[in-house]
């Protein structure tokens, strides 16, 4: 049975990540979530295959947040709820976070995405000229992203990931467009510059072999199978 289909929610969700196209994909599968950004430094984990590099990284992910969950439940002495400052984010957390008296499970949902391109690993363009040149390689070209979704269940401490592969083809990109984009400086916050869902890139994308929601970083029928194994 389908535990996240309930028109009732009978869980809490954290979204463990800031991304604008994630939080948007979560709201579009009908789930009522707050938000929590981990803060952790990506560049210090590394490995060879990108299916590797984007589990540690949602994994490192998700025990950050736990950690500050941690923090926060043993900052309470007062009952009252708790303020937290995220990166990007203020958030009411409340008081007795997540213990195992709680009825309502509550679940993280760390993820990662990285691009590949002829057999490299790409994260977020260093430089604007890193993103150029990510975009002109694409141009008339084809990428992969790889994404990871991690859902825990805070309450068991039971946690399922998997990762998720999509091929992009492009037609010619004009350099006009691709100094647009630079110009505009979204894609210099999204991993290897690559977003298919931007009104500028939409036209020269030729096929997407896998799914859209995936690409922007979420894919939705991967995360809801892992909710439901976790609840």
């Amino acid at each position: 049975m389908d535990s996240t289909s309930h028109h009732h929610q009978q869980f809490k969700i954290i979204l463990g990540s800031s991304s604008v196209a994630r939080k948007q994909i979560l709201s579009d599968m009908g789930f009522q979530f707050t938000t929590m950004y981990a803060d952790i430094d990506e560049k210090a984990i590394r490995k060879e295959k990108p299916e590797d590099l984007v589990m540690a990284l949602a994994e490192a992910k998700a025990d950050a947040i736990v950690g500050k969950l941690q923090n926060i439940k043993n900052q309470e002495t007062d009952g009252k709820s708790t303020l937290v400052i995220a990166a990007d984010t203020v958030e009411n957390v409340e008081p007795k976070l997540h213990g195992s008296e709680d009825a309502e499970p509550t679940l993280l949902i760390t993820c990662d995405q990285v691009v590949v391109y002829e057999g490299a690993i790409r994260e977020k363009p260093s430089s604007k000229e890193e993103a150029r040149q990510f975009l002109k390689d694409y141009s008339g070209g084809h990428a992969a992203t790889v994404s990871s979704v991690l859902v825990t269940n805070l309450n068991t401490g039971l946690k399922k990931g998997e990762w998720d592969k999509v091929e992009i083809h492009f037609h010619d990109i004009p350099e006009e467009i691709i100094e647009n984009l630079i110009e505009e400086g979204i894609v210099l916050n999204v991993a290897g510059g690559l977003i298919i869902e931007h009104p500028l890139v939409l036209p020269y994308v030729k096929q997407v072999v896998g799914g859209t929601d995936s690409v922007m970083g979420l894919p939705k029928a991967l995360t809801r199978r892992l909710m439901n194994e976790v609840l």
